[in-house]
């Protein structure tokens, strides 16, 4: 059931939105990154032998630099698992939301907010029995920490996006 939901999703964008597709990190950004994450996972009293994550370096705003959706695999709940939304700070990373709880595929819409693409992630689970897509969008300072709750919304019909986690993803460890 859940693959004809998935297969349903449009994953071609627009012409303008193609800037902010996924792409593959530079040996520098994934080291930064991988530093961010053990100290961030450390913090959250994460176990140092079945993290593991998956990350989606994406231009979220079409200016060049790529931010980062990162997917933690092993830190999940009935409701879903740990997603970070990560911008470049230095050589490192800052949090720019932590959702709280959701499931792959996690898409990067064409829509914008406040300059920033709309984020989708599938909610199901933790009461959600039959689950649906919902649409994180930016209000200027962050993204919505849970997408079953408002402001986040239920997505109707066919929102055009592209897959940045997909759904069978594993992840990789991260120690």
């Amino acid at each position: 059931m859940m693959g004809a939901i998935v297969a349903a999703y449009p994953i071609a964008l627009a012409g303008s939105c193609l800037a902010q597709s996924a792409h593959q990190p530079s040996p520098s950004q994934k080291d930064s990154l991988e530093r961010f994450l053990r100290d961030y996972l450390g913090d959250l009293g994460a176990d140092e032998k079945t993290a593991k994550y998956f990350p989606a370096f994406v231009d979220l705003r079409d200016d060049g630099t790529q931010e980062v959706i990162v997917y933690l695999i092993d830190h999940c709940g009935s409701g879903g698992c740990i997603t970070l939304i990560l911008v470049p700070k230095g050589s490192s990373y800052e949090v720019v939301t932590e959702v709280s709880i959701g499931w792959p595929p996690i898409r990067v819409l064409a829509t914008k907010s406040h300059g920033w693409h709309d984020i989708a992630v599938r909610v199901q689970g933790g009461g959600e029995v039959r689950g649906y897509e919902a649409k994180l969008s930016f209000n200027g300072k962050r993204y919505p920490s849970n997408p079953s709750t408002p402001p986040s919304r239920r997505l109707i019909g066919k929102v055009a996006g592209k897959v940045v986690v997909p759904r069978t993803e594993k992840g990789t460890p991260l120690y």
